[in-house]
């Protein structure tokens, strides 16, 4: 199993809580599957507890490690995140370093034979968009670029399935019924992008969250820091993006429901210095969904949400 995401140590308390989290859950998973209770399944991201819930429905019970506005680049397992590790059949994580400062949490796992759903080894490489920096690492935001969720929705599927051989077949009917919203997703984005004119189909946003959509479906998209936001954007590529929206005269650019909102702000007073208005077009959903209750609380919402964001303010008022 590739364990992409390794990174930062766990303090020794953590560590040992997850080793012994590990041996108890090994030992009651085949308890609780014989008594047909639902798999346990702690997912790192909103993303991909979604993705599972839908797959798994009522065989499942799934809780997100990291809630709505958490950035998994920078997030650290705590206590909480041993909580949860103790209660858990399985763990799901993405993988392609998103989480990337889980790296120990999930080498252990392995380790201890712990059953893991890994998305990254679903997902075909030759799709992936590498770091333009580092071309050995690849960008970890694939759920923007529908066509490779649908990927990550067949692994999730064949997993369970794996996992719990006696109702792989609702495993792949509910697969089929996701499938297809996902392709009814795909129009809708196309059609909505379809509103804007070419010269106005350019996203900037506060980290480089967005290259898979903007590759999927013809949008320039550009951020102050890289695939991870764990460095501070460079004064120079404020000043590139602010000449760049100045020439252009994009209409808006974006903050993310995840990513603190001063480096936008900065860009916005740059293009300010430049005789040009840039309007902060409103917040974008980028590596978690949004509050539960609200309709960006699913991964289908919440990238709809996106859209009709993007495309309302790049439009401003045609």
């Amino acid at each position: 199993m590739n364990h992409s995401c390794i990174s930062k140590r766990l303090s020794t308390v953590a560590y040992a809580a997850v080793l012994l989290a590990v041996a108890i859950a090994f030992l009651t998973f085949g308890a609780a599957r014989a008594e047909g209770k639902p798999i346990k399944i702690v997912a790192t991201t909103t993303m991909l507890a979604d993705l599972i819930d839908r797959i798994g429905a009522d065989h499942v019970d799934v809780s997100a490690l990291m809630g709505p506005g958490v950035d998994p680049h920078l997030y650290q397992a705590g206590a909480g995140a041993v909580a949860k590790l103790q209660n858990s059949d399985v763990v799901a994580y993405h993988g392609l370093h998103l989480e990337g400062k889980m790296g120990e949490v999930f080498e252990s796992l392995d380790a201890q034979n712990h059953k893991t759903i890994c998305l990254e080894d679903g997902i075909e490489k030759k799709g992936l968009l590498s770091d333009e920096n580092n071309p050995e690492i690849f960008d970890p935001h694939i759920w923007f670029d529908v066509s490779l969720w649908k990927q990550a929705a067949v692994h999730v599927s064949a997993a369970l399935a794996e996992l719990d051989e006696a109702n792989a077949a609702d495993y792949e009917a509910n697969l089929e019924t996701y499938l297809k919203e996902l392709d009814e997703l795909e129009v809708y984005i196309k059609a909505r992008v379809e509103e804007l004119p070419e010269d106005q189909r350019v996203l900037i946003t506060a980290h480089d969250a967005f290259r898979y959509f903007g590759r999927a479906y013809g949008i320039e998209v550009r951020g102050l820091q890289g695939i991870s936001t764990d460095a501070e954007a460079s004064t120079s590529a404020v000043s590139d993006l602010a000449a760049l929206i100045a020439a252009k005269k994009i209409r808006a650019i974006f903050i993310e429901s995840s990513v603190p909102v001063k480096n936008v702000e900065a860009l916005q007073d740059a293009v300010k210095a430049r005789g040009f208005d840039v309007a902060i077009g409103g917040e974008l959903y980028s590596d978690a969904l949004g509050d539960a209750d609200t309709d960006a609380g699913t991964y289908i919402g919440m990238v709809r949400a996106n859209v009709d964001t993007i495309v309302n303010a790049l439009k401003g008022g045609m």
